[in-house]
């Protein structure tokens, strides 16, 4: 297999002549190129630009290999990503890229995909107190790149807009005169850098070309290049595009990933100060922490706390699709959101209670009952609080609560069927046990165990059996215990019954009024 050939290019601002002229001759001389990254404001900076930019974008000139951009603001972006999202085909959530014309794709807010085998990671837009549609990235595009951070697997390459706070530190010498590491560079992509460790770091918007000296990282056997990258067609000549022939981190051994340069320095962000929420931002939700007890066992602002995934964000593949292939995954796995999306609710409501596309997207922003009507999103955005399984709520019958694990907690029941029923339930606001992951599988595993090995030193089975409902609230896997002797037949026969008696039950209630109501009264005396 050839090696990869990857083209890196700063802002581009709307010269898009001059670029692929350029890349059209690199191409020719050192390629085929596989592709091509550009960072830094990708618009043009005033309106005598758009003719040439639309050019591409209507298909009067053509984009000579794969282009990805991240600088997402400019003149004409807003009506013109504007309309990149009204095509069906760019409908859902596509961290890959959204098709802008032929060749040409933007890569919105924030996200990880693998391009020819390359593991890419990349935070759209600058960093800005306003929330604009286009051209900046929230604290929620910042979230969800931390938990991708502790996916397996190294990301190869990190594209940003903002050049970090603190690139220059332990830098000797060849630091150009033009850098300023104070308002025009951005702490919170230091901090992204310093988690996710990528083998090379790209950036724009500064006006310069400086090529760090690679860093050795924190807890990694890699280091890392960074590369700052000149305007498209800068008059001091600097510059602006560069190329680089990476070899996939996921097919290098560990010898090669550990190989350091002699030059090879220590990471410029371990004294790093964290970044200070922009003026006017809210806190998130996990930085005010209630003094009630129940904090302690509220998932999502536990999840927080530790930096353990998104919290409560939702996994999209699951959501769209039904499945996950990840063996680890950081974000929820929720059968009611992917119901809802089943039914044309927007996954951004979903996710985050809000849409930004506002009247251009084609979803629905609302929650659905099944015949397709408007169901109340307070109560579905509160369950946890109101539901008396979470440990979180104040309403759970705490004095029942016998064990408190990772995962799982174990309650006696509070209408027990028989004197040793127990309950074993997810920390988690889950709809059934199946939802949730193989870490949390292998707890249930071992709780499992333990009943068994419990109630086998008194002479008893212990017998688990779980509700699971289409609207099911919480997960509750419930066990009793019976004295050994009867054979499987006949405890299978126990459960059939009890199962036959809320199925009959449910039958007497609909035949009330019924002229079949006789017949199954005498039905029931049969059985």
């Amino acid at each position: 297999m050839a090696p990869l050939k990857i083209l890196l290019c700063g802002d581009v601002l709307g010269r898009l002549n001059q670029l692929f002229k350029r890349v059209s001759s690199v191409n020719k001389s050192a390629g085929p190129f596989d592709a091509l990254f550009c960072v830094g404001q990708f618009f043009p900076d005033s309106i005598e630009g758009l003719e040439e930019f639309n050019g591409y974008i209507e298909g009067r000139s053509s984009v000579p290999i794969p282009t990805y951009f991240i600088g997402d603001y400019g003149v004409g972006s807003p009506k013109i990503l504007s309309e990149v999202l009204k095509d069906p085909n760019n409908q859902g959530f596509k961290m890959e890229g959204f098709r802008v014309c032929e060749n040409l794709f933007w890569l919105k807010s924030s996200g990880k995909f693998e391009l020819h085998g390359l593991s890419v990671a990349y935070l759209s837009g600058r960093r800005s107190p306003t929330g604009a549609q286009f051209g900046t990235y929230s604290q929620d595009d910042v979230d969800a790149l931390r938990a991708l951070a502790e996916d397996p697997g190294t990301v190869d390459i990190f594209l940003t807009n903002e050049w970090p706070s603190g690139v220059t530190n332990g830098v000797t010498s060849n630091i150009p005169s033009e850098i300023s590491d104070s308002s025009d560079s951005d702490p919170t992509v230091s901090e992204l850098v310093a988690e996710i460790k990528p083998r090379y770091h790209v950036a724009g918007t500064m006006g310069v070309y400086f090529d760090r000296q690679p860093y050795a990282n924190v807890d990694a056997l890699h280091v890392t290049r960074f590369l700052g990258l000149a305007p498209v067609g800068n008059k001091d000549k600097q510059k602006f595009i560069h190329a680089i022939s990476p070899t996939p981190a996921s097919t290098m051994s560990k010898p090669e990933l550990r190989a350091k340069p002699p030059n090879t320095t220590l990471s410029p962000y371990t004294n790093v100060d964290k970044a200070v929420p922009p003026d006017g931002a809210t806190k998130r939700p996990g930085d005010s922490t209630s003094e009630s007890q129940y904090w302690r066992y509220d998932v999502s602002q536990k999840r927080q706390k530790h930096g353990d995934g998104n919290g409560d964000r939702l996994c999209f593949k699951f959501v769209s699709s039904g499945s996950c292939p990840r063996e680890k995954c950081h974000f929820r796995h929720d059968e009611e959101a992917m119901q809802q999306y089943s039914r044309g609710v927007c996954f951004d409501f979903l996710n985050k209670g809000k849409c930004e596309r506002g009247p251009n997207c084609n979803f629905k922003h609302s929650l659905q009952e099944e015949g397709g009507r408007s169901a109340t999103g307070a109560a579905s955005s509160h369950r946890s609080r109101e539901c008396w399984f979470c440990l979180s709520s104040p309403n759970v019958e705490s004095h029942l609560i016998t064990s408190v694990g990772e995962y799982y907690y174990c309650a006696l029941a509070k209408g027990p069927l028989l004197p040793d029923h127990a309950l074993i339930m997810p920390i988690e606001h889950m709809p059934n046990t199946l939802s949730l992951s193989q870490e949390c599988e292998k707890e249930l595993e071992h709780l499992q165990n333990s009943f068994r090995a419990y109630f086998k030193r008194q002479g008893k089975e212990a017998i688990f059996f779980e509700w699971a409902f289409k609207r099911g609230i919480h997960a509750n896997l419930q066990k009793e215990d019976k004295r050994c002797g009867p054979s499987l037949t006949e405890v299978a026969a126990y459960f059939m019954l009890k199962f036959l008696e809320v199925v009959f039950c449910h039958m007497l209630w609909r035949r009330m009024r019924n002229s079949q109501f006789n017949l199954v009264v005498r039905f029931w005396q049969a059985c």
